[in-house]
C-alpha cells in the first residue's frame, strides 16, 4: 500500500511537470527566440535595468557597464535581461519648462523597474544609473519589486581645467553671475562652458548623484568603493562585473532590499550625507525611499541625525574638492571607517555582500596622513551637519535650508515675490535684487511647478555676483546639488496647496534663522487670516498627460512627494 502511494505521487508530480511544461510552452518559446537553451531555464532570470542614453553625459558611459552586467551574470550562472530606463538631464533642462519633468522622472523610472522585474518575475535585478534622478528611482523600483537587488552607479565626472583651476557644472551657472555683473570678460566666459564638462560621467561635487550613490554605499546597496569612481577610468568596469557576482550570489541567499533597507541603514545613509556636506534633495528622495521600503521616517529625522553628524569632507559645492578626490583619498568607505570608530554608525547593518557594514570596512586602512579631503572626527570642517529642518509658519512641516560655508545662516529683510523661476532670475541679472532682500520663488512645488523644479540658474547667478550670502531665497521647489548660499527649499505646505508662502506680499518681512531653525513671516495672524480669505488656489497648469498625473497625485515634499502615499 506505501509503494502504490509513491507510486502514486510520483505519477501525479509527473502529470503536474507535465501540466506546467504544456502551460509555459508559449513563454519558453519565446526564449527560444532569444538563443536561450533547455538549461537556461534552471538559471537565475536576472534584470540589468539600463540607463544609458546619450541624452546626458552622466549616462553616455553607462553602456559599457550594462556589457560588464552581463558578461559577469552569465559568468556567476544567471541568464541576463537587459530593459531600458529614462533619464531627464537636469544640468541641460535647468532653468526651461523641461525641468519640471526631472523629478517626475523619478516616479517614471521606479515605474520602469517595477513593472519589468514584475511583469517577467525576475529573480533578481541589477540597476544601472548615471543622472541625478537615476538613483533614487531605480531604489525605490528596488524596493517596490523586492527581489535581490544592486545598485551600480555610472560614475562621477572629471574635472575641466581653466586657467588652472578645476572646473564643473556649477562653475557655468556661476559664471553666468559674474559675465552679467561685468566681473568676467566674454573670453573667459566662453571658455568655461566649453571646458566645464570634459566627457562622461555625472556631475563632479557632491551634488545630488554623488550624495545618491554615497548614500547607497553606506546604505548597503552598493559595493564598497562603488560610489565615488570616475566613469571614464577602467577599474569601474571590473568592480560592475563583482557588483553581478555579488548579486547572484545574493539571489541564492535569498538576501532582499527590505532585509538591507531598514531604519538603522537609512540613518547610516544620512549620517554619511551630513559627513560628506551632500545635496538637499537627498531629504525628498530619501523620505521617498523610507516610505517605498516601510520605514518609519520622517523629515524631522534628518534634523535629529543632523546635531550629532560633524560635516566632515571639504567638497564642492561649499568646499574645495570633488568627488574623485574623495576617491583617490581613500573613498567612502575610508570616511565610513572613520564614522564607525567614532560611534556615528550602525556597524551591525546587513549589506549586500551578505556582511555588515562592520565586517565590510575591518580591512579598510585608517585615513592617509597625506590628505585633507576627509578630516578626522577631532577636526571636521562643522560640528553638525549642514541640511538644517527649518519650522515657523512659512512652513510649519518643515523645509530644507543648506547652511555649509555660511558666515552668518540668519537673515531679516523684506521679501521679493515671484511667482515663477524666470521672472526671478531676470531681476537677479538686472541688479533688481540686493543686499538684504529675501527672495520668495512659489507655486514651484510638487503640485504647483508641478514636479518641483530645481532653482540653480537663480542661485548661481546670486552667488556670481557676490550675493551668496546677503541675499535670502526661499522656494516651495527644489535646489540643485550644486547649490549654497543663504536657501531654504521644500517650503511646506507649498503655496499651490495653500501653504502661507502663497500669502506673502512684496515687502513683508522675513527671517529665516538656521540657528533657531526658524523660518518665520513677520506678519500678524489677524492679517494672514484676511489674505487666506481672499486667496484662491490657481488653476492647473497642465490637464493632461504626465505633469498633470504628477500634479494631482504627488504628496508633500515634507513626505518625499510620492504618488502613492
Amino acid at each position: 500500500m506505501a509503494d502504490q502511494k509513491k507510486d502514486d505521487a510520483k505519477i501525479n508530480r509527473r502529470s503536474a511537470n507535465i501540466t506546467e511544461g504544456v502551460a509555459r510552452a508559449p513563454n519558453r518559446s519565446m526564449y527560444y527566440a532569444m538563443g536561450y537553451t533547455e538549461r537556461d531555464f534552471g538559471k537565475p532570470m536576472i534584470g540589468v535595468a539600463n540607463g544609458h542614453s546619450t541624452i546626458t553625459p552622466c549616462n553616455s558611459g553607462l553602456q559599457k557597464l550594462a556589457d560588464a552586467a552581463v558578461e559577469g551574470l552569465k559568468a556567476a550562472g544567471a541568464n541576463p535581461q537587459i530593459f531600458g530606463t529614462p533619464t531627464i538631464s537636469d544640468g541641460m533642462a535647468m532653468g526651461t519648462e523641461g525641468m519640471k519633468y526631472s523629478l517626475v522622472s523619478r516616479e517614471v523610472i521606479a515605474d520602469c523597474v517595477e513593472t519589468c522585474v514584475g511583469g517577467q518575475w525576475m529573480d533578481g535585478v541589477l540597476v544601472i544609473g548615471g543622472c541625478d534622478k537615476n538613483m533614487p528611482g531605480g531604489m525605490m523600483g528596488i524596493l517596490r519589486a523586492n527581489v535581490p537587488a544592486i545598485y551600480v552607479y555610472g560614475g562621477t565626472i572629471l574635472p575641466g581645467r581653466y586657467k588652472g583651476q578645476d572646473l564643473n557644472i556649477v562653475s557655468v551657472f556661476e559664471a553666468v553671475g559674474q559675465f552679467s555683473a561685468g566681473k568676467m570678460s566674454e573670453e573667459d566666459f566662453c571658455e568655461i562652458e566649453r571646458r566645464a564638462i570634459p566627457g562622461s560621467g555625472s556631475c563632479g561635487g557632491m551634488y545630488t548623484a554623488n550624495t545618491m550613490s554615497s548614500s547607497f554605499e553606506a546604505l548597503g546597496m552598493s559595493l564598497p568603493f562603488a560610489s565615488t569612481m570616475a566613469n571614464v577610468e577602467d577599474p569601474i568596469v571590473g568592480h560592475t562585473r563583482e557588483a553581478a557576482r555579488v548579486l547572484v550570489e545574493a539571489v541564492k541567499a535569498n538576501l532582499r532590499p527590505r532585509d538591507i533597507v531598514t531604519k538603522k541603514s537609512i540613518e547610516n545613509a544620512v549620517a554619511l550625507i551630513m559627513a560628506t556636506g551632500g545635496s538637499t534633495n537627498a531629504v525628498l528622495h530619501f523620505l521617498a525611499i523610507a516610505h517605498t521600503a516601510g520605514v518609519d521616517w520622517t523629515i524631522d529625522d534628518f534634523e535629529r541625525v543632523r546635531r550629532k553628524i560633524p560635516v566632515l569632507c571639504d567638497l564642492k559645492p561649499s568646499g574645495k574638492y570633488l568627488a574623485i578626490d574623495l576617491h583617490r583619498a581613500g573613498g567612502i568607505p575610508a570616511l565610513m571607517k572613520t564614522m564607525l570608530a567614532a560611534g556615528l554608525l550602525h556597524g551591525d547593518c546587513i549589506t549586500i555582500t551578505g556582511k555588515t557594514v562592520a565586517q565590510n570596512l575591518a580591512d579598510v586602512p585608517p585615513l592617509r596622513a597625506d590628505q585633507d579631503v576627509i578630516r578626522p572626527v577631532s577636526n571636521p570642517m562643522y560640528a553638525a551637519g549642514h541640511l538644517a529642518i527649518l519650522k515657523g509658519n512659512l512652513s510649519p512641516e518643515g523645509c530644507v535650508a543648506k547652511i555649509t560655508g555660511l558666515k552668518n545662516p540668519v537673515i531679516s529683510g523684506p521679501a521679493r515675490v515671484f511667482d515663477d523661476e524666470q521672472s526671478a532670475l531676470a531681476a537677479i541679472m538686472a541688479g533688481k535684487i540686493v543686499a538684504g532682500d529675501v527672495m520668495v520663488l512659489r507655486y514651484l512645488g510638487p503640485k504647483g511647478g508641478p514636479g518641483m523644479p530645481e532653482m540653480l540658474a537663480p542661485t548661481g547667478a546670486l552667488i556670481g555676483q557676490g550675493l551668496g550670502e546677503s541675499v535670502g531665497l526661499i522656494t516651495d521647489g527644489r535646489f540643485s546639488g550644486g547649490t549654497w548660499g543663504m536657501v531654504v527649499g521644500h517650503v511646506a505646505p507649498e503655496a499651490a496647496a495653500g501653504g502661507n508662502i502663497a500669502l506673502v506680499q512684496e515687502g513683508d518681512s522675513i527671517t529665516i534663522d538656521a540657528n533657531q531653525l526658524l523660518l518665520q513671516l513677520n506678519v500678524d495672524d489677524a492679517e494672514l487670516a484676511r489674505r487666506r480669505a481672499a486667496w484662491k488656489a490657481p488653476a492647473p497648469r497642465y490637464m493632461r498627460g504626465v505633469l498633470a498625473k504628477f500634479a494631482k497625485n504627488a504628496s508633500s515634499a515634507s513626505s518625499g512627494a510620492v504618488l502613492d502615499q
